[in-house]
């Protein structure tokens, strides 16, 4: 029964990650680093590409500080609707992220959006801009950051953090020299699965951003584009890409983090 278990536990993550990721990469290195080349040249992919990385790092930076203001909230203090806000940040992980930026259209396009014409009136426009691209890529990845680093604050508890506090220490002083080193690797693990979450978003940035190219246009957008064109070995290319970047930074983190908090 052990045997068999085994068998299908990783029969199971064969077929459904590594076979196709394996395709991918074969596909994108069929006819060489030419492919590569050629996408690099490429001025359209080049922009779709650092704008995605724009996008990614700016989401991953506020859902950083939010996150983790978030979590010590829940962790360290009792309020009404503490439960609510708790499930509220599941959220993104049970929503369709089709159904993110629909709701992020309704609200703030600036035809008949709540509070679109108002601030558009005001010279900010959220639709069709990268300020609506960051605002989805945030909530799709809200929750990384913070079921990352929840649990730990729940396990080291908060003697450290009073005992400093009864010695004249303040917030901030707490925060920097006892809150933060203990969740260190819990906030840097959380970075890393919300980048590459923010790196491969589709759904919603599809619909707030209008998908123009050279302006609006991500990786992940490009990547249908050439594949809807017939240009597969662009796709395969871009999506090998972001695919790497992603790998590479979990990796990256999984060696280096100590092996006491695995």
């Amino acid at each position: 029964m052990k045997w068999l278990l085994r068998l299908l536990a990783v029969g199971y993550v064969f077929f459904l990650v590594a076979w196709p990721v394996t395709t991918i990469v074969r596909e994108a290195f069929a006819d060489g680093l030419g492919t590569f080349v050629d996408l690099f040249s490429d001025e359209q992919a080049v922009n779709a590409l650092t704008l995605t990385a724009q996008v990614a790092v700016q989401a991953v930076l506020i859902n950083l500080v939010f996150g983790v203001g978030i979590s010590l909230l829940l962790v360290r203090y009792e309020f009404p609707g503490k439960r609510v806000l708790s499930a509220l940040i599941d959220l993104p992980m049970a929503v369709s992220p089709v159904v993110v930026g629909l709701s992020l259209l309704l609200v703030y396009n600036g035809r008949d959006g709540w509070f679109g014409k108002h601030l558009e009136e005001w010279g900010i426009q959220i639709i069709f801009s990268g300020t609506g691209m960051i605002m989805a890529t945030c909530f799709v990845a809200l929750p990384l950051v913070i079921r990352e680093v929840v649990p730990v604050l729940t396990e080291i508890g908060d003697d450290q953090e009073q005992a400093a506090r009864s010695l004249g220490a303040n917030a901030r002083q707490t925060f920097l020299r006892i809150t933060l080193p203990s969740i260190k690797w819990a906030v840097v693990y959380g970075v890393v699965l919300s980048l590459a979450r923010s790196l491969g978003e589709f759904g919603a940035v599809k619909i707030v951003s209008g998908n123009v190219s050279n302006q609006t246009q991500t990786a992940t957008l490009l990547v249908e584009k050439q594949y809807q064109s017939f240009d597969q070995a662009g796709a395969y290319a871009t999506s090998f890409v972001l695919a790497f970047v992603s790998v590479l930074c979990i990796v990256v983190v999984s060696i280096l983090r100590p092996k006491e908090h695995h």
